[in-house]
């Protein structure tokens, strides 16, 4: 891949359900070693943006590039070529160990432990015997520790506490600045996402209404947050 060379990018993407449309001419870029945030109300298209990004959901309009080439293929595929894909469900095999839900996913759990030492005192337990933010410890481990180029995670802080969250999010941090993975993350607390993401998008009804780098941005808070306070129609 040519230095200068986005991960993952969109142009004028088009993407929805037989319904009809959901997002229309979005453009997106993530590049390496950055952490993109993708915000806005529930229902602004925010997870059918990642859905199709990742190959779940095929192509209205527009295209999808990995590595600067367009790609149509499905999502194994592009996992297979360094996607991850983290969803807003807990990710991992909750009738499983901590240490065997690493060893199906191929992550040592020293690597795993590198990253969240707090999973320690777990490794033998259950994964759904588990807080909601150890799971979500484990999910964004076995992902990390698969070594992806860009990483896509959904609401991985949904309905868990502040410090919680503040934890996940630095975790992305470091990975980006310490591994060059290209992060795109959805997520409803714009405060912490914004204290470690490079740049942000804004979706209201499926179109892009705001975006750029995260110092620019920072006196438009209250904007922001004020466009969660309306429902869009979208999913």
């Amino acid at each position: 891949m040519p230095d200068g060379t986005a991960l993952l990018e969109a142009k004028g993407l088009c993407a929805g359900y037989d319904a009809g449309l959901v997002v229309r001419d979005l453009d997106l870029t993530v590049n390496p070693g950055e952490v993109v945030a993708l915000l806005g109300p529930n229902g602004a298209g925010k997870t059918t943006t990642l859905l199709t990004l990742a190959g779940e959901l095929p192509l209205r309009g527009g295209e999808v590039r990995m590595y600067g080439q367009p790609v149509r293929t499905p999502c194994h595929k592009r996992a297979r070529a360094g996607l991850g894909y983290l969803t807003e469900e807990r990710s991992v095999f909750m009738t499983l160990s901590v240490a065997d839900n690493l060893r199906v996913a191929g992550v040592p759990a020293g690597h795993a432990l590198e990253l969240f030492p707090e999973l320690q005192p777990f490794l033998r337990k259950k994964a759904g015997q588990l807080s909601g933010g150890q799971q979500q410890m484990l999910a964004l481990a076995r992902m990390l520790g698969r070594d992806p180029k860009v990483l896509l995670a959904d609401e991985l802080s949904l309905g868990l506490a502040p410090i919680v969250v503040q934890r996940l999010l630095t975790a992305l941090r470091q990975a980006a600045t310490e591994r060059g993975v290209g992060v795109l993350v959805v997520e409803q607390h714009v405060r912490q996402v914004m204290r470690i993401a490079d740049r942000v998008y804004v979706l209201r009804h499926g179109e892009v209404t705001l975006s750029g780098p995260v110092h620019e941005l920072r006196d438009r808070l209250d904007e922001i947050e004020a466009s969660y306070l309306t429902a869009d129609d979208a999913a």
